[in-house]
């Protein structure tokens, strides 16, 4: 058994990336959250409101503000990037439960980086969300995931491996005993009927769930 003062925590990850909205963020945010800052995510302090409760980074991007606060200082060469570092660090403190924030964005190899560690931390059995301007992202994997009418759109993405057997209920798009490949993701754009709650499960594999808040950027 942990320490239920711990695994009843909920820990926040703040890299670097760009942070166009703090309004939108510090509505997730709650007084008992675990704050661990990265690196330059320390520039992100002030439009946060918040304080660090932890600090991880080697300091290539961000200097050591050299705060009161508990502060591991990693090698710059290095296996696990300071993000990597600061979740596999918490795992092993018992916190069970991760939103991660500024960590989309810029660099698309450390943002593909980081959506993988919603795949490390639910192979840990861990709860894992990223939230961005514009998204917010968790694994479909034992359990389904719900979709409030809210959502503008949502897309169901593979990027584990296989994913058989996918349903998708009370969407345009509906789907029964699917099958979604990495080479071909046609699970993009689906919409969740007004006044329904979608429901998205899968039965071998895992997916990446991406519910878009808006269309801010239109790919095509």
């Amino acid at each position: 058994m942990g320490d239920p003062a711990v695994s009843n925590r909920r820990c926040v990850i703040i890299g670097g990336a760009v942070i166009g909205d703090y309004g939108l963020i510090k509505d997730r945010l709650k007084d008992d959250d675990l704050f661990v800052f990265c690196d330059s995510g320390l520039r992100h302090m002030e439009g946060l409101g918040i304080k660090p409760d932890l600090i991880v980074g080697d300091f290539d991007s961000h200097e050591n503000p050299g705060l009161d606060t508990e502060t591991i200082v990693l090698p710059r060469e290095k296996d696990d990037t300071d993000t990597v570092f600061a979740v596999k660090e918490a795992v092993r403190r018992g916190y069970g439960d991760f939103l991660l924030i500024g960590v989309i964005g810029g660099r698309f190899d450390h943002s593909l980086g980081n959506v993988s560690l919603l795949l490390y931390l639910d192979t840990m059995g861990k709860k894992g969300r990223i939230i961005d301007d514009c998204s917010e992202m968790e694994i479909v994997s034992g359990s389904p995931s719900f979709i409030s009418d809210d959502c503008e759109f949502f897309s169901l993405l593979n990027i584990s491996g296989e994913a058989r057997g996918i349903d998708i209920e009370n969407a345009k798009y509906p789907l029964k005993d699917g099958e979604i490949t990495c080479d071909y993701q046609y699970g993009i754009s689906n919409e969740v009927l007004p006044g329904r709650t979608a429901k998205v499960s899968v039965r071998e594999g895992r997916l990446l769930l991406v519910k878009v808040r808006g269309d801010r950027t239109v790919l095509t």
